[in-house]
């Protein structure tokens, strides 16, 4: 193939569409970034809604008036519907049905709703159905992708349409209070994961399924029960081999965290299911599969919050250590991920070469609402968005190395409430070999300045001493090393992590220390915390180790003391200084057990 038809053939530069309170417009895509010609500009405030085709070539929004639907390549308009009240809009896979939602009313004699859900054709813009859908939360029919297949939720059970004939309703699936489904992605055969909330002590449940298989006992092609869920987020991978349950209660009732409670529970269509052991307590904030569906990345634990990679044995592969994250993006390829902390966090981003676990950039998006990933897996989107925040609205367009190749602010006056890429269907783009240099940028790279922690006045005049708030983990690759033919348990990985860490505060610690206070080191190959729970069955001998540990713990807080630059008695100075000596008594007192 030469180069001049590969040129000939390369996919055009995907579009942002931008809805403000300027009005709704397009912008070309890198490098230019100019107004597009494909929509005239819709001035004005009442733009609520916009949506693209899943392939890009369709373009539909309402401007509070009618929704209009044009093809983006012709930019010539196909349709335009007298749907004022229109929130709500949504293409099906192959552009074949165009669907609308508005708020639910009933008729002036408040006997019957007024159908609010229309499926229209978007060859003939005929209206094939209508249906009464009250709640706006999972409003839209879910399709398979070749459209075979059409399902919505109706008073808890599942209802099928094939091949978009919305009259008739070809299967159902009825379990006693559905609150939730998702199809898979890809081609036959079809797979649906439902969830039932459990009532009256039952557990809840999430369930998958083989279409059109839903009948007899062993019917489910996998079933996972759980009590803490007060609500799920199912995610099947791209493969449709598997799902991951996110299950939350509203409340913890341990009083640890305000988020409520989350647990990670994995479940394939083999029948195999496990909960995903998290190393850190706390809420789980995202979590996302690679596009390969091999591996799928958590953010989860306490502030600053870990993120791993696991595989399909949800055993971890790489821990990215922790930091100020809170969200977790793969590029469209699966070979980059960003960790990022938005919302109340600083905007923080860490670009991840996920193929060598390499890190490529660390941009900072201040006050972000907004990240997507742009087709051709190369740029990146943020914005800041109204009702989120109302200030400094605009976008900026990133390449993952790091620069900034073009930024809007909204003016004070006006409000930024929705930016997003023009889709494209997988592979439209090649996926490129990761660049580490950041690429040329004519935008200044305006990174806030990080604030200096406040110090009383005592303390201003005197050394900086390096205490934290958090002891940060470093990164570290969990795949079991040449050599080791035996990867080690999750308990003995956090135990040796726990180990590694305080070694290192205490090599930090004795760096601190003066020469003239430093006592002699503790051997290596006797650290302490391996002496924590032996017996001898002997009284007598368990006695003289418990006071023991008691010594050594007081030495251990004067040394912590000598190292704040405290001054020690003499009689302080002689207790460090058989600190050895101890050591050694208890070390023959517990092999001799």
């Amino acid at each position: 193939m030469s180069f001049s038809f590969r040129h000939k053939m390369a996919p055009s530069t995907p579009l942002l569409t931008v809805r403000g309170s300027e009005g709704l417009y397009m912008v070309n895509g890198p490098p230019h970034f100019t107004e597009s010609t494909v929509l005239p500009r819709e001035s004005g405030k009442n733009c609520k809604v916009y949506s693209f085709s899943k392939d890009g070539t369709l373009f539909a929004w309402g401007n509070g008036e009618k929704i209009n639907v044009i093809n983006v390549t012709t930019k010539g308009l196909l349709h335009s519907f007298n749907l004022p009240k229109t929130v709500c809009l949504e293409f099906s896979p192959k552009n074949t049905v165009l669907a609308t939602w508005q708020p639910y009313t009933t008729s002036k004699d408040d006997t019957a709703g007024i159908p609010n859900l229309q499926l229209y054709d978007v060859k003939t813009g005929t209206c094939l159905k209508s249906f009464i859908q009250k709640k706006m939360q999972n409003w839209c029919p879910s399709w398979s992708e070749d459209e075979t297949l059409c399902a919505r939720n109706v008073n808890n059970e599942v209802h099928f349409f094939e091949n978009n004939d919305f009259n008739t309703i070809a299967n159902k699936l009825h379990l006693k209070k559905i609150n939730d489904f998702v199809l898979s992605p890809g081609h036959q055969p079809y797979k649906v994961a439902v969830y039932v909330p459990g009532s009256k002590g039952a557990p809840s449940f999430v369930r998958l399924y083989q279409y059109p298989n839903f009948d007899g006992p062993h019917a489910a092609l996998a079933n996972k029960s759980f009590f803490k869920a007060d609500k799920v987020t199912m995610l099947w991978n791209k493969k449709a081999t598997a799902v991951l349950v996110i299950a939350s209660t509203d409340v913890d009732k341990t009083g640890a965290s305000y988020y409520g409670e989350q647990t990670l529970h994995y479940i394939a269509t083999n029948g195999e299911s496990a909960v995903v052991q998290l190393p850190k307590n706390g809420p789980i904030y995202d979590v996302v599969w690679n596009s390969s569906s091999t591996e799928f990345c958590a953010v989860y634990g306490f502030m600053p919050a870990k993120a791993t990679i696991f595989n399909l044995k949800c055993d971890p592969v790489f821990d990215f250590g922790t930091g100020p994250r809170n969200a977790a993006y793969y590029s469209p390829h699966g070979h980059i991920l960003v960790l990022a902390g938005f919302g109340n966090l600083r905007g923080q981003m860490e670009v991840w070469d996920v193929k060598n676990y390499k890190l490529i950039s660390k941009p900072v998006a201040s006050d972000s609402t907004y990240f997507a990933w742009c087709p051709d897996g190369e740029h990146i989107l943020t914005a800041t968005c109204a009702p989120r925040l109302r200030v400094n609205n605009g976008y900026k367009i990133w390449h993952y190395t790091g620069s900034i190749l073009h930024k809007y602010d909204v003016p004070s006056n006006a409000e930024l409430w929705q930016v997003s890429w023009q889709p494209f269907l997988d592979g439209t783009f090649p996926a490129k070999a990761i660049t580490y240099q950041a690429v040329p940028s004519d935008v200044p790279n305006e990174e806030p300045k990080v604030a200096t922690a406040y110090r009383p006045p005592a303390l201003r005049n005197k050394p900086v001493t390096n205490s934290k708030l958090h002891e940060e983990e470093p990164p570290q690759n969990m795949k079991p090393q040449p050599g080791n033919e035996k990867p080690l348990s999750k308990t003995a990985l956090k135990n040796q992590r726990k180990h590694e860490a305080k070694k290192a505060a205490k090599q930090e610690a004795r760096n601190d220390k003066s020469p003239d206070m430093a006592p002699t080191p503790a051997p290596q190959s006797t650290p302490r915390n391996t002496f924590s729970q032996s017996t001898s069955g002997d009284p007598e001998i368990d006695k003289k180790i418990k006071n023991l540990k008691k010594k050594l713990k007081a030495i251990e807080q004067l040394k912590e003391q000598a190292a704040t630059g405290k001054q020690l008695e003499k009689n302080q100075l002689e207790k460090i200084q058989k600190e050895k000596a101890l050591l050694q008594e208890l070390e023959d007192l517990e092999l001799g057990i």
